[in-house]
Formats: structure tokens, C-alpha cells, sequence
């Protein structure tokens, strides 16, 4: 008998099993079919609806249902301060002894701490494998899927899945060329108050689905602007994509933003609430949805409406 639970301990030891503390981590792991894996997630994790089943190790010190501006003013306050915008339980990780954490270093506002991740795993025997996405352009994300795959013996099914990506984009621009569609001049707000352009890997996905981003440049950081720097721009189309905010609160908040003095040169152009929490905020596979959505606003002749629980008219 001792001999018998000897080898299911050694065995329990060598099984993967993966913390993913942010959403994209959550959706990698999903789309290699590998679910039965996860054994906690962050509190921001929602897709696909099995995560909700599973323990949440990060808290946020901000409160997600307040205005743009009180967002913007507490996570600036925090990090004044020194104080983390995210915490962990490192109990609980401690605990849970996984094999693999995915956590991320892009964005010190965005998900918990690399630093404090990898203190924790400190206190983990055997000593987990911490893969922290970086990825700042689409090519960075696919090769974030690739090392989230060999982290976790999935390397064929990444390849399978990056295959069927690159068909689905490849598809999107054979039918803009096809119809020698012109590009319309876009400005993505990935923020709405302050007002922040959409960067890395967005302005990417503007040109994919064959756009002009004429506010900022691929790879590089979201900046800070104000309205006239956006009229100045002179765009033809207005995504608001905030970051983290279904399209339901994207329309909502929009629509306000909108109706405002400031904006008023905006009222004649195209404008859409995009969910921004599923599409451009999520550095993972519904990349691919995020290029494609863009594509029916961009040329509605040529490909079929987005679904609404991805963007809406304004």
C-alpha cells in the first residue's frame, strides 16, 4: 500500500497541471484543449465558461464597476504609491502546487505582478514553470501560444491552431484584395476617459482587416490623447474598445462620450462599440474574431455582420 500511494504521489507530481492568472492565458489553454489542466484562474477569467467553475487566486484593489475616470484615478494612485493594483493568494497557489503559471509581463496595471508571481513560486516544490506572455505584436502572441504549448506538451495542437488562425486571416485579405476594397481611415479608443489609442498589436489588426490606423503605431505602447488630437487625425471610422468592458457597457459609456460638447465633430462619422474585452484586450486566439469583426465594419458588402454580442453600431 505504501509502495501504491508512493507512485500516485510521484505521478500527481509529473501531471500538468497550470495556474493561468490572466484571461488570455485562460483562452491559450482552452483553444490547445487542454481545460483539464487548469486548476485556478484570475478573477478577470470568463472565457470559455468552464473557467467560472474554477478557483480565483487574484483580486483587483480597484472597483471594475466605477466610471473610466475613477478607473484611471485609482490605478494611477496605486501605482504612485508602490501598492499593487492586483493581489495574489498565495495561499491558495502554494497550496494547489501546479506544475505551470502563466502570468504576463506587458503591463504592470493590466494583471498581477511577474515579480510577486515568481516569489510565490518560490515556496512551490518541485519549483513550477513560469511562462509570462510579452507579446506586443500578433506575431509576439503566436509566439507566446507556441511557448504556453511547450510548457504544457501541446506543441501539435499549437501548430494546428496557429494553421487555422493564419487560414482565417488569410481568408479576410484574399477577399479584400479580391474586391480591391479601398481603407477606411480608422482610430481605435481603447480608453475613454482619459482618452487612450489603442497600441501593440491592435493597430495590426486594423491593417489585417484592411484599415488605416492613422492615430498609433503597431507594437508600440497605448498613449494618452486628447479629442482634437483624434479630429486632427482625420479618421473615417471610430472603434471604442475599452479595455475590459463588454460591448454592453462599450455602447453605454460610447453613447455618453459621444453626446458630449467635445465630440460633436464626431456625430456624422461611423462609429462602433466593440467588446473590447473579448477582441483587443486579450492578447490570445479571438485575435483572429477581433481582425474579422473589423472586417464587416470596414467592408459590409463583403463579409457577413458582426455578431452583436461583438460590436454595435452607434
Amino acid at each position: 500500500m505504501a509502495t501504491e500511494r508512493a507512485e500516485k504521489q510521484v505521478l500527481a507530481r509529473t501531471q500538468t497541471s497550470i495556474i493561468s492568472l490572466l484571461p488570455a492565458g485562460s483562452e491559450i489553454v482552452a483553444a490547445l484543449g487542454a481545460l483539464d489542466m487548469l486548476v485556478a484562474v484570475s478573477h478577470e477569467c470568463d472565457y470559455p465558461a468552464y473557467v467560472n467553475t474554477l478557483p480565483r487566486v487574484t483580486a483587483s484593489a480597484v472597483d471594475r464597476n466605477a466610471s473610466s475616470a475613477d478607473i484611471d484615478a485609482a490605478v494611477r494612485e496605486l501605482s504612485q504609491t508602490g501598492l499593487p493594483v492586483f493581489t495574489l493568494d498565495a495561499n491558495d497557489i502554494v497550496r494547489l502546487a501546479p506544475t505551470v503559471i502563466l502570468t504576463q509581463s506587458l503591463c504592470e496595471v493590466c494583471a498581477a505582478s511577474d515579480g510577486d508571481v515568481r516569489d510565490i513560486a518560490h515556496f512551490i516544490s518541485p519549483a513550477p514553470m513560469i511562462v509570462a506572455l510579452a507579446g506586443t505584436s500578433l506575431d509576439g502572441v503566436w509566439h507566446d501560444i507556441r511557448a504556453v504549448a511547450a510548457a504544457i506538451g501541446k506543441e501539435r495542437d499549437a501548430e494546428a491552431l496557429l494553421e487555422a488562425i493564419a487560414a482565417r486571416i488569410r481568408n479576410v485579405h484574399d477577399t479584400l484584395k479580391a474586391a480591391r476594397a479601398p481603407r477606411p481611415r480608422v482610430a481605435v479608443i481603447e480608453w475613454l476617459d482619459p482618452i487612450f489609442v489603442a497600441g501593440h498589436w491592435t493597430p495590426e489588426l486594423v491593417t489585417r482587416a484592411g484599415g488605416m490606423d492613422v492615430l498609433a503605431e503597431p507594437g508600440a505602447h497605448s498613449v494618452r490623447v486628447d479629442v482634437e488630437a483624434v479630429r486632427a487625425a482625420n479618421p473615417e471610422i471610430l472603434l471604442f474598445a475599452p479595455c475590459g468592458f463588454d460591448v454592453e457597457r462599450a455602447e453605454r459609456e460610447s453613447r455618453v462620450l459621444l453626446a458630449g460638447a467635445a465630440w460633436e465633430w464626431a456625430r456624422g462619422l461611423e462609429c462602433w462599440a466593440l467588446n473590447g474585452n473579448a477582441l483587443t484586450s486579450r492578447p490570445g486566439p479571438r485575435l483572429a474574431d477581433a481582425i474579422e469583426v473589423m472586417a464587416s465594419v470596414f467592408a459590409p458588402t463583403l463579409f457577413p455582420p458582426a455578431h452583436h454580442h461583438y460590436a454595435r453600431r452607434l
